[in-house]
């Protein structure tokens, strides 16, 4: 399984920003083929900030995929494109560190 995680830094307005993030841009998110699922969490509290340096969290999401091929076909989606656009539409871009990575444990 693979996981694509974005850790979002906490935006200059944060209600305007989840109101778009919510309502825009993760009903596209779920629409892209090959997600088996998909989180988002609000960071409550950073215990140890380590290399974040000043960077405050707001946001953690969390798509899931089955495999590495379905995790490629999706990046190459029209769907998957679409949210692009629409997270640099809503100002996440300047806002976002995304990889991917693994599950190698439960």
């Amino acid at each position: 399984m693979i996981k694509y995680i974005a850790l979002y830094k906490k935006p200059a307005d944060p209600e305007g920003f989840d109101e778009k993030y919510f309502e825009s841009h993760l009903p596209i998110v779920e629409s892209v083929p090959g997600i088996v699922r998909a989180e988002v969490a609000k960071v409550q509290r950073v215990f140890l900030a380590g290399f974040l340096g000043e960077n405050e969290l707001h946001l953690v999401a969390e798509m899931y995929f089955e495999s590495e091929e379905s995790f490629k076909a999706a990046l190459q989606s029209p769907e998957w494109a679409t949210s692009g656009a629409n997270l640099a539409e809503i100002g996440g871009m300047e806002l976002v560190a995304m990889f991917s990575a693994e599950v190698v444990g439960e």
